[in-house]
């Protein structure tokens, strides 16, 4: 039996969620209404069914999206399984006027009413969370555990934390003001006043690779949180997860009263270019996209008409300067390194370290011996197949796997990588990291640590000194872009240079992460992704400016 989805049983339904999550952005604290532990869920056998039950067959939920002229897909699993699903290819022409045609009844329900529907959504995506693990895992090579998390509780705490900023952005501005302006004598003049969120438009998500929800669901409910259409693109190597998305979205509006083609899906012809023919589009008013710089750059510069949100490459570098647990370093940074194979675009590329060593509690430490130990606590961490699939996941696509393999080529190897077997997928690619040790004085070496290398390579640099180190950060910010800095001191004067440098180059700056947090991963609600102000990323995960320019507040002015 359906929900009640009419706006009194809806609003007590989510209101303490709603709440709960606009104390959250206030007070930075943690907080979650999503359990991350997969047996949260139950044993998961049913999510599993359902994922299986998917492939091999055409995507029946979307069977009754307007405007599609044919039927595509060609997911093949980095663990080597083909998926067969197919999905709707749009018609724009017909598709884009009907997400229009639906705009002023989503806009005229109000801030109120469309949060409670996109957190009856995120319920409904969240009871799912087993089905959509095994959708990211099977999309982005990420391994089980790690798909359940960063692509279900997770990346649903993304999206909420959306919907809450859009609906403070939306409610700071009254419905209506009463205008009284004194005239001596005269009677006074008196206005009602109105004041409208209204949206831009069709708001066009092109999904990644890597993490299709985690990096998704916070546009996608950032735009429908304040009033306009949804179209979502996937990455043809991820559509499944954003399908179900949708597919989901879809039930819930049509369940409430809505047109369904307020939320619709895109998928591309091989070779086509979808993305490219719909961010031009006039009816195209927002765009969000998380990939490569060279396309971010193309839709900043060509996408006129909309107001474009990109998330695209950086390098993330660590100073490591001193510490005083060297252990808990060469741990917390060998797990940073190792997570999900490198292919995260938080995880570290350049380890920047004094030629003439560091002090440690276990004594000074010389730059070669910094970069042993750090190969050998890798090797370490690692060196457990069964843990080493866990953790690595598997390369999600064949580009990866060239970087890495001519990475050796760069510089000295101090970790070599090695090819890990899964016993489940002996299909898959899962490999280990590479360091490659290089010279931050030889200008040969420059051309390969100040471009990105994605996944599992990381640099180890050799600089002249502490002071070089924050230079050449500062340096790599701003030129390259960077979604993570990391740092390691014990001299309160290196913590303020550190600072200063990321103040002025807009980078997020973790110190002295020793224990179970890792630079490489944020928490919504308190941490943000990203800065928006450097040449990784013109937009934060999140913040009031990744929603407030999603609306216009149009004011209405009648004599009272």
């Amino acid at each position: 039996m359906a929900a009640d989805l009419t706006a009194a049983p809806l609003i007590e339904r989510h209101r303490e969620t709603l709440d709960k999550a606009l104390t959250a952005i206030r007070t930075r604290d943690f907080w979650s209404p999503y359990p991350e532990h997969p047996k949260a869920y139950g044993d998961g056998e049913a999510g599993k069914a359902a994922f299986d039950a998917l492939l091999g067959h055409p995507f029946q939920p979307l069977l009754d999206q307007t405007g599609t002229d044919s039927w595509t897909g060609s997911e093949v699993s980095p663990y080597g399984i083909e998926l067969g699903v197919e999905y709707p290819h749009p018609d724009p022409d017909v598709l884009l006027p009907a997400m229009r045609a639906a705009v002023p009844a989503w806009r005229d329900a109000g801030p109120d009413t469309r949060a409670m529907l996109c957190l009856e959504i995120l319920a409904r995506i969240n009871a799912r969370s087993h089905e959509f693990a095994h959708a990211v895992m099977h999309t982005s090579g990420q391994a089980f555990t790690m798909a359940f998390q960063a692509g279900g509780p997770h990346a649903q705490d993304r999206g909420l934390e959306a919907v809450a900023y859009a609906y403070a952005e939306q409610t700071r501005t009254p419905d209506t003001a009463d205008w009284t302006k004194p005239q001596g004598k005269r009677e006074p003049i008196r206005l009602r006043k109105t004041f409208t969120p209204v949206p831009r438009g069709i708001a066009l998500l092109v999904g990644c690779n890597t993490f299709p929800t985690w990096n998704g669901l916070p546009g996608f409910f950032a735009s429908l949180a304040t009033g306009n259409p949804v179209l979502v693109k996937p990455h043809p190597r991820a559509v499944l997860p954003l399908a179900l998305t949708v597919a989901i979205a879809r039930e819930v509006l049509a369940e409430a009263g809505y047109d369904p083609d307020l939320v619709a899906l895109a998928s591309e012809q091989p070779g086509e270019g979808l993305a490219k023919t719909l961010a031009l589009r006039d009816e195209v008013r927002i765009i969000d996209y998380t990939g490569s710089t060279a396309f971010g750059d193309w839709l900043e510069t060509n996408a006129r008409q909309a107001q474009v949100f990109t998330e695209k490459s950086g390098v993330n570098t660590v100073v490591i300067d001193s510490t005083d647990d060297y252990r808990g370093l060469l741990a917390n940074l060998s797990f940073s390194l190792s997570l999900y194979s490198g292919q995260m675009c938080t995880t570290p590329q350049n380890l920047l370290i004094p030629r003439d060593g560091i002090q440690t509690d276990a004594g000074p430490k010389t730059y070669d011996e910094v970069v042993r130990d750090l190969a050998a606590a890798v090797d370490g961490l690692l060196g457990d197949d069964a843990r080493a699939n866990a953790l690595l996941g598997a390369l999600v696509n064949p580009d990866v796997k060239a970087r890495l393999d001519s990475a050796p080529s760069l510089g000295e190897v101090a970790l070599a990588s090695r090819t890990v077997p899964h016993p489940d997928f002996p299909d898959a690619m899962v490999r280990t990291p590479v360091i490659v040790k290089l010279d931050g004085a030889k200008p040969d070496d420059e051309a390969a640590y100040m471009s990105e290398c994605f996944g599992p390579v990381s640099f180890a640099v050799a600089v002249d000194s502490t002071a070089d180190a924050v230079d050449l950060l500062r340096r790599t910010v701003r030129e390259k872009g960077a979604m993570t800095v990391g740092a390691y001191t014990t001299s309160p004067e290196v913590e303020r240079l550190l600072e200063d440098a990321c103040f002025e180059e807009s980078a997020q700056l973790s110190l002295n992460l020793t224990g179970s947090v890792y630079v490489n991963q944020t928490s919504a609600f308190s941490d943000f992704h990203g800065s928006g102000g450097n040449p990784a990323a013109n937009a934060a995960l999140c913040d009031g400016a990744f929603v407030a320019n999603r609306f216009r507040v149009i004011e209405v002015r009648r004599p009272a």
